[in-house]
């Protein structure tokens, strides 16, 4: 370990880099910028506002916001305000409109995307806290079905939270260890990304004790996962669809090795499809076969490995599961109820393409479901499948606040456009107070023209219906 350095590294990792960088000079290059702090990175979330929208928005601010070669929608970002308000207080954060995410990590999905038309069905297999999920469901515009997957349930929740945000309609998640979908859900999805979990070798600037049990050993027992997940998501891979495979870690064993098992264990139906040409600079970091294998030093990112592959003919069916989906508890809202729920919502500014996404109900709950998971359900147990809309009364439907913000529409007639102050008052949790007249009895909440929430007027105020556990203190925004 360099004496010098708040980074552990264990002498095996640094003869082994070594290796892979035999230059001197790179490889001082390596080590030195891995002792550097990492930059901040964000996506605009284009399911809520346009780049250019965004960019208009946030001028005030003075961010000095460098654009990432290989996603448009991505940004470096510095700050002078860094210290005094957190990147995740700001009004835009909050309202979904940009997702912090790491350089590196926007690199799978943009290789997913390349080069052919937004796959119908996609696969995230190991997806919280979100982010590339989240890039998934711009990228697909909300159409189709996103099946996100996570296998540690403490994460699940996170990964909710952070779809919930972001206005994502098409996703449905599951709790499972990958390896069961080959079996589940042979040749069921377009395209799949296994971000896989790996040793971490590349995200030593972001945590300088990454490395405390790293060990060759321990690189080799994640591999022979690995090469699970990879099978087992190949399986559930169409013939004709893209599979993506990317770590955010550095040694062969994990990358390269686990890419060659696959091709040497299905020779006929397996292709490399190159990523060379993926942005302008690619080339620096394609290696020979066509992998992306990016060195912290190379973009001053975190390190990261990227295969994109082609299934070009079925293979023989894994051995069937041997667990019970149970009974699905949902049915579908009959088409005279279907009209009825669609006219109520349209009148509190609620609406969804109906050729993507169809009424379910739960007992008093509705939901809308993405189409293509349709022929899933019964398959796999799902944790939650689509947006909660509304709960049914009486008297009507108390609308959810993840609709709201999925489905709102911004030009409304009973949208009510927020002060930056009184937006505070509403993530705090507290009743509004407006001295202005409301258009309506329920209100779309809008801040900076961003639907917020949905909220009724009681007297002369507006009651906060802000979900409880979203509700935030410390320093905001305004």
């Amino acid at each position: 370990m360099s004496s010098s350095s708040r980074v552990y590294f264990p002498d095996l990792f640094l003869s082994q880099m070594r290796e892979l960088l035999p230059d001197s000079a790179e490889f001082e290059r390596f080590i030195t910028l891995s002792q550097q702090p990492l930059r901040r990175s964000l996506r605009v979330n284009t399911l809520k506002i346009s780049v250019e929208a965004f960019l208009t928005l946030v001028e005030p601010y003075q961010w000095a916001l460098t654009p990432i070669p290989w996603c448009k929608e991505g940004f470096w970002i510095s700050r002078d305000d860094a210290d005094t308000l957190p990147l995740g207080s700001t009004a835009e954060h909050l309202a979904g409109l940009f997702y912090i995410q790491e350089a590196s990590s926007m690199l799978p999905v943009t290789a997913l995307f390349s080069g052919s038309p937004a796959p119908e069905r996609v696969m995230d297999v190991a997806a919280a806290p979100g982010s590339k999920t989240t890039q998934l469901a711009a990228g697909m515009n909300n159409r189709g079905a996103l099946l996100a997957n996570e296998y540690s349930a403490s994460r699940v929740k996170v990964l909710h939270a952070n779809i919930s945000r972001c206005g994502v309609s098409n996703a449905a998640i599951t709790h499972f260890d990958g390896r069961v979908f080959g079996p589940a859900l042979p040749e069921a999805f377009d395209a799949i990304l296994l971000d896989a979990p790996c040793s971490g070798e590349g995200v030593i600037r972001k945590d300088a004790d990454a490395l405390r049990n790293w060990s060759p050993e321990s690189n080799e027992a994640i591999a022979a996962t690995q090469q699970d997940l990879i099978e087992s998501a190949f399986h559930a891979l169409k013939p004709g669809g893209t599979l993506v495979y990317s770590t955010c870690t550095l040694n062969r064993s994990e990358n390269q090795q686990v890419i060659a098992w696959l091709l040497a264990r299905y020779p006929d139906a397996v292709a490399v499809e190159p990523l060379g040409d993926l942005f302008p600079g690619a080339e620096r970091v394609a290696t020979a076969e066509g992998f992306l294998h990016v060195f912290p030093h190379l973009f001053d990112s975190e390190g990261f490995f990227v295969a994109r592959l082609r299934k070009t003919a079925s293979v023989p069916p894994l051995p069937q599961p041997g667990y019970k989906v149970g009974k699905l508890p949902f049915a579908p809202v009959k088409r005279k109820e279907e009209q009825e729920i669609i006219a109520a919502a349209a009148k509190v500014g609620l609406s969804w393409e109906q050729e993507s996404h169809a009424l379910w109900q739960r007992d008093k709950e509705l939901w809308l479901f993405p189409r293509a998971v349709e022929p899933l359900l019964g398959k796999v147990r799902f944790s939650r499948i689509g947006l909660k809309l509304a709960e049914t009364f009486a008297k009507g439907w108390r609308w959810q606040h993840e609709a709201a913000v999925a489905l709102a529409q911004p030009q409304a007639k009973n949208r009510f456009e927020l002060t930056l102050a009184e937006a505070e008052e509403w993530y705090r949790g507290r009743d509004i107070w407006p001295e202005r007249a409301l258009p309506a009895d329920e209100v779309i909440l809008t801040c900076q023209q961003q639907p917020i929430g949905l909220a009724k007027k009681v007297g002369s105020r507006i009651k906060n219906s802000y979900p409880r556990e979203l509700v935030r203190d410390g320093r905001l925004f305004s």
